[in-house]
C-alpha cells in the first residue's frame, strides 16, 4: 500500500466530514460546547415569550414566573454550563419545560404566535435522548464520586461514606434542582429497571413536592402523585412492600378515585399479612453490575482522589528536569518534564502549549466535533462508556499545527509524519464526560487501527487544552495512580514494549468531569517509522 492510500485510511479513521454535517441534529449532552450552543435557541424562545406576555398582560402570572426564572439564567452571556446540575436543567428545560409551558395554554391568537415561535426553533432544541443522557451523567457522577443525592439536589457536591461527609467542590453560586428535575432523573433510571438509582432520586422528588404542598408549576411534567406512584412501585420491585404500601396510601389521599392504586394497596396489605415476617427487613438494593468494567472499584477509587499524587520526596525516584532530548529545536527553550510514574513510565510536560495555542486548537476543532466512537472488532461504535465529541485536524489546517508537530517530534524523538502518526484528535467532554478503562493500542488483530498499515500505536501524546474545576483526571488502573488535568501540559507514555507487545500497565481511563469544560488533544504515534528511533528489544520488560 502506497503513502496515498495510507493517508486515505487515516482520513477514514478520522471520521472527518463536512462541518455542516457535524453540526446537524446530534446529541447535545456528549460535549459541553454543544450544551452551550443550546442557549441560543432558548434566547430566541425568550423573545417570543416576551412578545406573548405583552399581548396578554392580564393573564398567566405563573407563566411570568417561568419567564423570569429562565431570564435570570441568561443575565450573564457566559452562563457557566460547566456545572453538571445547571447543564442537566438546561437540557431538561429545553427538552421538557418549554414544551409543557407552550402546550398547557389556550389556543388564542397570542398563544398561536407563541407556539409558532417555539416551532421555528424546535428542531434546534435537545431531543429526549439528550435528557436521558444528561440524567445518566448525573447518576454516573453520583456513583463514581459517591455523591449524596440530597446534596446534589441542593447544588452541593458532597461525598458520603458512612457517617463521614466530604465537600468535593463548593460552587461559587448554588444551583438547586426542583422536584420535577429530580423526578425526571429518577424516571430515566426507573424506565430501565435501575431501581438502585431511581429510588433516591424519586425519594428526593417526593420530599420536594411535599415541601411545596403539592403546588404544580406550568413547566412541570410531573406532580406529587406521579412521584408517589413511581416510587411506590420501585419500592415494591426491590421487595420493600411496607414502603410501597405507605406511599400508595398517601397517593390515595390526593387521588381517592384511582382504582389501580386501590388494588395495589389491597395487594400490598395481603402480602404483608401473609409474609410479614419475611418482609420486615428492608431489602438492600444492589448497584447494577457493569459486565465490561471488571476494574470498576479501582477505577472509581482513583477518580475519587481527583488526581492527587504523592510528592517527590516520598518517592525519590520521581524527578523533574529540563528536557531537550538532544534536539536543537528545544535547546533554547527546554521542556519542563515531570516524571509522575516509572512503571509504566509516564512523563508530564508542563506548559507544552501556550494559552493562545490551546484556544486556537479548540476553535479549529469545534465546527467538526462529532460523537466519539471506539473500536469494537472491525467496527467503530458510539458507546455509553465514552461520552465526548471529537474532531480530527490535519496539520495543513493551520501553520500552528505544523509547529506543534515539530515540537512533539523533537520532544519524543519519533517520526510523527503521516502515515506514521494519526492526525491530531481533539476531544471535548460532555456532562459527566468520561472514557472508562481502555488501552490506546489495539488488542485485536482485526482492529481498524491496522488498516493504516503502519503497525500498532506505540505511544500516546495527550495535551490538556483546558482546566477543569473538579474531576476529569487520567487514571492508570494497574499503575494505581491518577494524573490531574493540568492546563497546557502534555502527558506522554509508551503503549508497547520494545518487543512490540502491548504494555498492560497502560490501561487507563478519563475520569468523569465533575465540574468544568474538559478539552484534550491526542497524537497517536505508530510503530512503523520508529525502527531506528526506538529499536526493538527481546527483553520483555523494556
Amino acid at each position: 500500500m502506497g503513502p496515498g492510500a495510507r493517508l486515505a485510511l487515516l482520513a477514514l479513521l478520522a471520521l472527518g466530514g463536512d462541518p455542516a454535517a457535524a453540526t446537524g441534529r446530534e446529541d447535545t449532552f456528549s460535549a459541553l460546547t454543544s450544551v452551550a450552543r443550546a442557549l441560543a435557541p432558548e434566547r430566541r424562545l425568550l423573545g417570543t415569550l416576551r412578545r406573548y406576555l405583552r399581548g396578554e398582560e392580564a393573564r398567566l402570572r405563573d407563566l411570568t414566573r417561568f419567564y423570569d426564572k429562565v431570564l435570570s439564567l441568561h443575565e450573564d452571556l457566559k452562563i457557566p454550563v460547566v456545572n453538571p446540575l445547571l447543564a442537566f436543567t438546561l437540557i431538561k428545560r429545553l427538552q421538557s419545560d418549554w414544551r409543557n409551558v407552550v402546550h398547557s395554554l389556550e389556543a388564542t391568537e397570542n398563544i398561536r404566535a407563541l407556539k409558532d415561535g417555539y416551532e421555528k426553533v424546535e428542531q434546534d432544541l435537545p431531543a429526549f435522548e439528550d435528557l436521558e443522557g444528561a440524567a445518566r451523567a448525573l447518576m454516573r457522577l453520583q456513583d463514581v464520586y459517591m455523591l449524596n443525592v440530597k446534596g446534589l439536589a441542593r447544588g452541593v457536591f458532597q461525598r458520603v461514606t458512612g457517617s463521614s461527609i466530604t465537600d468535593l467542590y463548593s460552587p461559587r453560586q448554588l444551583f438547586s434542582l426542583t422536584a420535577d428535575d429530580c423526578f425526571q432523573v429518577g424516571k430515566v433510571a426507573y424506565d430501565t429497571g435501575d431501581y438502585y438509582h431511581a429510588i433516591p432520586w424519586l425519594e428526593e422528588a417526593v420530599s420536594l413536592f411535599r415541601r411545596a404542598h403539592g403546588e404544580w408549576k406550568t413547566e412541570d411534567e410531573a406532580s406529587l402523585e406521579d412521584a408517589l406512584d413511581y416510587l411506590a412501585f420501585a419500592c415494591f420491585q426491590v421487595g420493600n412492600v411496607s414502603c410501597a404500601l405507605s406511599l400508595s396510601r398517601e397517593f390515595l389521599v390526593y387521588s381517592p378515585d384511582n382504582k389501580r392504586m386501590a388494588r395495589n394497596v389491597l395487594k400490598y396489605e395481603r402480602l404483608l399479612a401473609e409474609n410479614g415476617h419475611q418482609m420486615a427487613a428492608e431489602t438492600a438494593i444492589q448497584r447494577p453490575n457493569v459486565p465490561h468494567l471488571q476494574t470498576r472499584d479501582t477505577y472509581e477509587g482513583l477518580c475519587q482522589t481527583l488526581g492527587s499524587q504523592p510528592t517527590h520526596y516520598q518517592i525519590p525516584s520521581l524527578y523533574c528536569s529540563y528536557e531537550t532530548n538532544s534536539s536543537p529545536y528545544l535547546l533554547l527553550q527546554p521542556a519542563r518534564k515531570e516524571v509522575v510514574h516509572l512503571r509504566p513510565l509516564i512523563a508530564l510536560y508542563h506548559d507544552f502549549v501556550s494559552d493562545e495555542e490551546a484556544q486556537k486548537i479548540r476553535e479549529l476543532a469545534e465546527p467538526w466535533l462529532q460523537r466519539s466512537v471506539v473500536a469494537s472488532g472491525e467496527k467503530q461504535l458510539q458507546v455509553e462508556y465514552r461520552i465526548s465529541k471529537s474532531a480530527w485536524l490535519k496539520d495543513t489546517v493551520d501553520p500552528m499545527l505544523v509547529t506543534l508537530d515539530h515540537r512533539i517530534a523533537a520532544l519524543t524523538g519519533l517520526d510523527i509524519q503521516p502515515p506514521y502518526a494519526e492526525y491530531l484528535q481533539v476531544v471535548n467532554y460532555g456532562i459527566g464526560g468520561h472514557y472508562e478503562p481502555h488501552f490506546d493500542h489495539a488488542t485485536s488483530p482485526s482492529s481498524p487501527l491496522y488498516r493504516m498499515k503502519s503497525g500498532n500505536r506505540v505511544a500516546t501524546f495527550m495535551i490538556y487544552l483546558s482546566s477543569v474545576e473538579a474531576g476529569g483526571a487520567t487514571a492508570f488502573i494497574y499503575g494505581n495512580f491518577s494524573v490531574p488535568v493540568v492546563k497546557n501540559a502534555a502527558l506522554f507514555w509508551w503503549n508497547l514494549h520494545r518487543s512490540g507487545e502491548g504494555d498492560g500497565d497502560t490501561l487507563h481511563a478519563g475520569c468523569p468531569v465533575l465540574v468544568g469544560d474538559k478539552w484534550v488533544a491526542n497524537k497517536w504515534i505508530h510503530e512503523y517509522g520508529q525502527e531506528f528511533r526506538r529499536p526493538c528489544s527481546t527483553n520483555p520488560e523494556d
